[in-house]
Parts: structure tokens; C-alpha cells; sequence
């Protein structure tokens, strides 16, 4: 390997691999470092038993909450971080939510960015990440300069009825943007039909994950090198402070450092955080590129939360995860507050089922209520607020301090979603659907973010708007912890989009001429071909 690179990059999630993709064929040496391995494609990948009860693909770590007790994080360590195993939805945030927004709970801040800056960029991460969907469908969908890429799944016959159902009571159901390495104009492709698939690793690799879609695609490069099993520990600065000298990693009990002109963060807005903190030294004592105290604070998770509604028809669905309602997204007529997304998630696992059940339905079998549920899951914003932080405690394992804020946005969208799916079967001559529901809690972190937040003002913020530290000058974060607010959608594609701008400023401060640019652009240059489906 080379004494030193002209860019390591630290995690292949979201925002790390489609950085690395963009920036492979500028010809500079990257080194991506990963701390996971490739997920194998096996049997087990569709084994609901495999993957939820007995947890096969989790991360085997342990991190506290604010009471100091234990709990297992759900977090993936794999080539493609926690993408290998989401659900693929790759929502825009609306043009409101760059700017300031008032809630329930209080102030949701301005981004230094907005909107119209990061559309070119959803754009580009739209066609990167094959995303399926329809324009001018979703009733607060922000402005676009270009078509999805492909066209929306078609909806099965449960969920085609609810659609048309919704929309009778008034409200305004869409395609839930997914990004899905289909292309229905392939007529030699066999037909796919989805169904394990939101909280499963996908074998057909159809699921546009970061390891399918970004990074393997780059590997063959010379210029690019990937190392997995390599858990990064700490960055070391040079005397003066202001630059990373040195990554310092683990890998196969062998400590090792590596260097490079430009180090990346993309580890997810947690583990990001506190590679900072555990980075401390006599120049930076409260954790590197941490002058403003901000580093881990400003965490947020979204308010989420499953509801399952249990109708007295069958759901034979295999795919369900095909609609969203945005129709309270900025409000609704008793309220001007926002309220947040409603989308349909895949089928849950019998242990979710339970988990949900408590006490309710006594007597019915569980095969009974799982054959019977339209399943939702909610996201209503939260707010940052500095209490809300990652630390570490003195072993150097990861505390979360987190209190739920914004909470009457969230009972108003699941109140508000109840009272649909009941009219709904009233006008079919159904009974109520019985309501089986709850949040998230400390554990749910797949939509963590805000721990490193981007802003001008050093003073308040850890990142400039170019998402370079503001006090270490060849460090940048491109996974989510960047966002100074959450925003009410899923926050995937955002880290994408924003990673596809970072790079264009990395690819000017690298001295890039304008052809590797477009060379990168171009998809006739880029080996990422859709997959040919495998049915399922």
C-alpha cells in the first residue's frame, strides 16, 4: 500500500460510498476504510428468523443510554452501513425544511444551504441510486429539474384498494420514491417479484444499496483501495493541530495508522461523533474540530414509529411498501403546525407483532393478526436541542442522552392516520381496524443525525458549509451528521445528494480538471448496469 493517499474515507454507508463513487475516477489514490466486511448472500438473507429474532446481520455492540443501562443498538456494520439492510426509501426534503420552521416544540433552524443549491444533487442521486417514483404525485413534493429515473411499482390489489380508498376520503396517497435496480424496459429481464425486503439484505443485489449501487462498481479501479474488518479509532493531528496526520485503525488485533491530504468522516452521525471525542489531544482537549462544543450534541432520531392496523380482510400482499400520505406534512387545518410522513413499511416479523400486541387481542392466534395487518410506519421531525448528545463514558463506550421532543406532532399524525384507516373501512361496510402501535425507542437509530452540524458561524457549528471542519482543515463529514434539523422524511437520500456536492468541492480544492468531472457523470462510464432480476 502507498505511504499515503489523497483521500481515505471512513465508512461505506450512504454518504462515504457515493462520495467514493464520484470521486473514483478523478484518478486520486482513495483508501476506504471499513470496519465491517461484505454481507454474505446466503440462504439466511430471507430467513425472518435469521435476521430479526436471532439478529444474525446486527451489529454486535453494546451502547448506553442516559441512565446508563445497556441495549444493542440497530446498526449494521457492513460494506454499505446500514443501507444493506433499509428499506430504500429516498424521499427529498421539501423546500420549508431549509429554512426556519416552527413546531409544536419549537424552532426547527435554517440550513446554511438551501434547497435550490442541493436540487442538482437529489437529481444526480436520484439517478445514481435508480430511483423508482411518479412527479407531481406527492401533494408537498419540492421542486425537481428532472423525471425520476423509472417509474413507480405497480401497487398489488390490497394496496391498489387503499390507495383508491384514501383518495375517495380526500386524502392524496403517492408512490413512495424507492430506489430499485429494476428497469421495466429490460423485456429479456425475468420478472421480479419483491417481498423480504425493508429490515433484509437483498442476494439479488435489486435493493439500491451503497455497496451495489457506489461501491462496486469503483473496486476494480487502481487508484481506489477498500479495507474492511478495519474499525478506525481515533485521528491523530500534526503539532500545529490544524490538519489529520494520522488514522489510526484496528484490524485483526493489529493497530495501524494511514495517511492521506484529505480524511473524510462517513461512520453515521453517532459513531462520527465519537471517533471526534475519543480523538482528543492537547490541542483540541474536548474532542478534535470541537471549538464550539458542539461535537455529539443536536442528536436526533426522528419520532418514528410502527402502527399496524389489523382489518377484518386478508393482506396477501408481498410487497406492500409502495404508498406515502404527505397530506400533513406542513399542517392541517386545526393546526399550522407540521405534523410529519406516513409510509407503508414491509410486512413485520412475528416478534415485532408481539411487541406491538402486548396484551391486546387475547386469543387470536398470531398467524391470525399477521395475515390481516396494513402495516404503516410514522416520522414525525424532532428538534435539536444540545442535551440531546453522544458521549462516552470512561470505558469509551457510547452513551446516548436523548429525550424525545416535538411529541404532539407525532400524536397528532398517528391520530390523524387512525381516523383515515377508519373511515376507510367504514365505507366498505368493514368494522374499525383494530390499532396495534408504538414509537421507537433509544435503540431505533437508523435515522440518527445532527451530531457534527454544518453552519458559518464557528462559534456554533462544527462544519463550514462545505462540511470541513471548521477547525481542522483537511477534515470533512459527509454521513448525516451534518443536518442542523431532521426534517420529517427519511434522511437517506439527503446524505447522498449533499456527499455528490461535497465532491465537486473536493474535486476543485484537489485540482480535478473539468473531464474527470464528466467522465464521473457519466453513466456510460460508470460499470453500474441495473442487475438482472432474480425472482424472488
Amino acid at each position: 500500500m502507498p505511504d499515503r493517499y489523497d483521500i481515505i474515507i471512513i465508512g461505506t454507508g450512504a454518504g462515504g460510498a457515493t462520495l467514493a463513487h464520484e470521486l473514483a475516477r478523478t484518478g486520486k489514490r482513495i483508501l476506504i476504510l471499513e470496519r465491517g466486511d461484505f454481507l454474505p448472500r446466503e440462504r439466511e438473507n430471507w430467513d425472518t428468523n435469521e435476521v430479526f429474532a436471532r439478529k444474525r446481520y446486527l451489529a454486535r455492540e453494546t451502547w448506553f443510554d442516559k441512565h446508563d443501562q445497556p441495549f444493542s443498538p440497530y446498526t449494521h456494520y457492513w460494506v454499505g452501513g446500514n443501507t444493506k439492510m433499509y428499506g430504500a426509501a429516498l424521499f427529498r426534503m421539501r423546500e420549508s425544511d431549509f429554512g426556519e420552521v416552527r413546531h409544536f416544540g419549537g424552532l426547527s433552524p435554517a440550513w446554511p444551504i438551501t434547497y435550490d443549491q442541493l436540487e442538482p444533487y437529489y437529481s444526480r442521486a436520484e439517478a445514481l441510486y435508480s430511483v423508482h417514483g411518479l412527479r407531481g404525485a406527492d401533494p408537498h413534493e419540492p421542486r425537481a429539474s428532472s423525471p425520476f429515473p423509472f417509474p413507480p411499482l405497480e401497487p398489488e390489489p390490497r394496496i391498489r384498494e387503499l390507495a383508491d380508498d384514501l383518495t375517495a376520503i380526500g386524502l392524496r396517497p403517492f408512490p413512495a420514491p424507492l430506489g430499485l435496480r429494476l428497469d421495466p424496459a429490460d423485456r429479456a429481464a425475468a420478472p421480479c417479484q419483491l417481498s423480504n425486503f425493508d429490515g433484509y439484505p437483498d442476494p439479488t443485489e435489486v435493493k439500491a444499496d451503497s455497496h451495489v449501487a457506489a461501491i462496486k462498481p469503483i473496486l476494480t479501479l487502481p487508484n481506489v483501495t477498500l479495507i474492511t474488518g478495519a474499525r478506525v479509532e481515533s485521528l491523530h493531528t500534526d503539532r500545529s493541530g490544524r490538519e489529520v496526520a494520522d488514522v489510526i485503525a484496528w484490524r485483526g488485533g493489529e493497530r495501524l495508522a494511514f495517511r492521506a491530504d484529505i480524511v473524510v468522516l462517513a461512520c453515521g452521525a453517532i459513531n462520527s461523533a465519537a471517533v471526534l471525542l475519543r480523538s482528543a489531544n492537547d490541542r483540541h482537549p474536548h474532542g478534535l474540530a470541537n471549538s464550539s462544543g458542539q461535537v455529539g450534541r443536536n442528536l436526533m432520531l426522528h419520532q418514528n414509529g410502527c402502527l399496524l392496523a389489523v382489518t377484518e380482510n386478508d393482506n396477501p400482499s408481498q410487497f406492500q411498501k409502495h404508498l406515502a400520505i404527505s397530506d400533513f406534512y406542513r399542517g392541517e387545518p386545526d393546526s399550522p403546525f407540521p405534523l410529519g410522513l406516513v409510509q407503508l413499511m414491509g410486512k413485520p416479523d412475528p416478534g415485532t407483532i408481539e411487541w406491538l400486541r402486548g396484551d391486546q387481542l387475547p386469543g387470536v392466534p398470531l398467524d391470525d393478526i399477521r395475515r390481516r395487518t396494513i402495516d404503516f410506519f410514522l416520522t414525525a421531525e424532532d428538534l435539536p436541542s444540545p442535551g440531546n448528545r453522544v458521549t462516552l463514558r470512561d470505558d469509551g463506550a457510547i452513551r446516548l442522552t436523548y429525550n424525545p421532543n416535538n411529541t404532539e406532532a407525532y400524536e397528532r399524525l398517528q391520530s390523524r392516520l387512525i381516523n383515515a384507516l377508519s373511515r376507510v373501512e367504514r365505507t366498505r361496510n368493514r368494522s374499525a381496524p383494530h390499532i396495534l402501535a408504538s414509537r421507537l425507542g433509544i435503540a431505533g437509530v437508523s435515522h440518527q443525525n445532527g451530531t457534527a452540524r454544518f453552519g458559518d458561524d464557528p462559534a456554533t457549528s462544527v462544519l463550514d458549509v462545505n462540511c470541513n471542519a471548521h477547525d481542522v482543515e483537511n477534515l470533512y463529514i459527509v454521513d448525516s451528521s451534518f443536518f442542523p434539523s431532521s426534517a420529517a422524511v427519511n434522511p437517506s437520500l439527503t446524505i447522498m445528494a449533499n456527499a455528490l456536492r461535497i465532491a465537486d468541492h473536493l474535486r476543485e480544492r484537489l485540482g480535478c480538471d473539468a473531464a474527470s468531472a464528466l467522465e464521473a457523470r457519466n453513466p456510460d462510464s460508470v460499470p453500474t448496469a441495473l442487475a438482472a432480476p432474480v425472482p424472488l
